[in-house]
């Protein structure tokens, strides 16, 4: 089964249209789009034919969730123009995500196994069945003789159609809405990665925070906070410099001390700190899981994000965690480095994660 592709299963879309869509993240301030001429993974035959961003103004969405759909739209419509594409896969925000683990007995029908989890919903997300969308995926790994172990993901049924709606009004077909955090782990983590790892996107203006485990996403979180903090607190140390000369001094500085003056490493490190306290209250709660604790401890933490440049971030998580972290290798299951110059650059490229994880999607 293929989890997590809501929208997928309800309007099911021909085959063919599959190797067609492009992969469209869409956040609070931007549209990315990625498209390769192969879908799924396969290295040797994926190339680059579409990429690019489409600012999206102020006030049309917040915290993921469409205020203004008409403006939504012509941001849509916007895309379409540039790149004349027909169908997209679309990210859904990680913010209004609802998830949940579950058991059913083994021997329960395929057939019955969405019914029986709709009546679960209730118990477990703060969304009435009959208004909610959701879909499931079985994790292989905790199956046993007698009962299936699964993970369900659920939107309001306003949230997925705000979407879809918009799409449709620049004249687009969705072919699938999935979790950004689940797109993500498609690019960001090696095919078949096995045991629980954490993903970190470190965007402009929030944090999302993601635990997958044997390839499923497991658990989301947001944390109001990001790149664009780290420029204000720069600011009142420094006067007013462009946004050109702060991110300037994030990557090449960030959180290296100097011997000299620490103005901003001293400034920067008391900012991350608090993303690593809230990071680190994830971690604990994930670990104190009363479910198999040890083969789910978590065994690394994958960077992704348009902020996630700020110079020695790995590091510092590295050593205040005790979890080795990196930033991620976005097109790994996409295509070799080796054999491959992408046009988009590296420091650009980790906040295209979601786009490419979305475009790399296999087909079902």
């Amino acid at each position: 089964m293929n989890a997590l592709s809501l929208f997928e299963k309800i309007i099911p879309p021909p085959s063919y249209i599959m190797m067609e869509s492009v992969g469209v993240d869409i956040s609070d301030t931007s549209l990315k789009y990625i498209k390769f001429s192969s879908s799924g993974h396969v290295a040797a035959k994926n190339k680059l034919q579409l990429w690019g961003e489409v600012e999206i103004p102020d006030g049309v969405l917040k915290r993921g969730q469409v205020s203004d759909q008409k403006k939504l739209t012509s941001v849509l419509e916007e895309f379409k123009n540039l790149t004349k594409a027909e169908y997209v896969r679309v990210s859904l925000p990680e913010e209004k995500a609802y998830l949940f683990e579950t058991e059913i007995k083994r021997s329960t029908p395929a057939k019955e196994i969405r019914g029986l989890l709709e009546f679960r919903l209730e118990e477990n997300v703060p969304i009435p069945a009959k208004e909610a969308f959701f879909d499931y995926d079985i994790l292989e790994s905790d199956t046993t003789d007698k009962s299936l172990r699964i993970v369900v993901a659920a939107y309001a049924r306003d949230t997925i159609l705000n979407y879809y709606d918009a799409c449709l009004g620049a004249k687009l077909i969705p072919v699938s809405f999935e979790v950004e955090a689940q797109a993500m782990v498609r690019s960001a983590l090696p095919v078949d990665c096995a045991g629980a790892h954490m993903l970190v996107d470190f965007g402009k203006t929030r944090t999302g925070i993601g635990i997958v485990l044997d390839g499923v996403l497991m658990y989301t979180s947001t944390i109001d906070f990001g790149g664009n903090q780290l420029s204000d607190i720069l600011r009142k140390e420094l006067g007013n410099l462009s946004e050109a000369e702060l991110t300037d001094i994030k990557n090449n500085q960030g959180l290296i001390k100097g011997v000299g003056d620490t103005v901003c490493y001293d400034a920067l490190i008391s900012t991350i700190s608090v993303i690593k306290d809230e990071i680190e209250s994830r971690i604990q709660y994930w670990h104190a899981g009363d479910y198999k604790q040890t083969a789910r401890r978590i065994q690394s933490i994958t960077l992704c994000g348009g902020s996630v440049n700020l110079k020695g971030l790995p590091e510092y998580f590295t050593e205040v965690l005790g979890i080795k972290t990196v930033r991620a290798n976005v097109w790994q299951n996409a295509f070799s480095l080796d054999d491959v110059v992408p046009p988009i650059d590296l420091r650009h490229s980790y906040g295209y994660a979601t786009a490419i994880g979305l475009a790399l999607k296999k087909t079902v």
